[in-house]
């Protein structure tokens, strides 16, 4: 139990961060190369090569050779639903926090 509790914190912490959030992102609309990723997320291609080695090693993005493009996807589409989720908890919450500051 307590390396599938450690293991379920990796699967956590892989997509717990700013820059790696936004990679999983720009990946919704599918396979895209690291030439494009770190463009679009506003970040340098060291740090961004970086995160997408971490998420690699965690299981939560495939990557794949074509000729000197090196292509990353989302391994499992339930990373998306993860980060809906987060987002709605978020959202929900700001509501509250406003409400409660409102004094409603």
């Amino acid at each position: 139990m307590d390396s599938v509790t450690h293991y379920l914190a990796d699967v956590l912490k892989s997509i717990a961060q700013p820059t790696r959030l936004k990679i999983i992102e720009f990946l919704r609309d599918g396979e895209k190369c690291v030439c494009e990723i770190f463009p679009a997320i506003g970040e340098e291609q060291s740090n961004t090569s970086r995160h997408l080695n971490y998420m690699h090693n965690h299981g939560i993005l495939s990557r794949r050779k074509d000729g000197v493009k090196i292509l990353y996807v989302v391994k499992h589409p339930e990373v998306f639903q993860i980060a809906d989720l987060a987002a709605t908890i978020c959202a929900n919450e700001t509501k509250q926090r406003t409400r409660a500051l409102k004094g409603k």
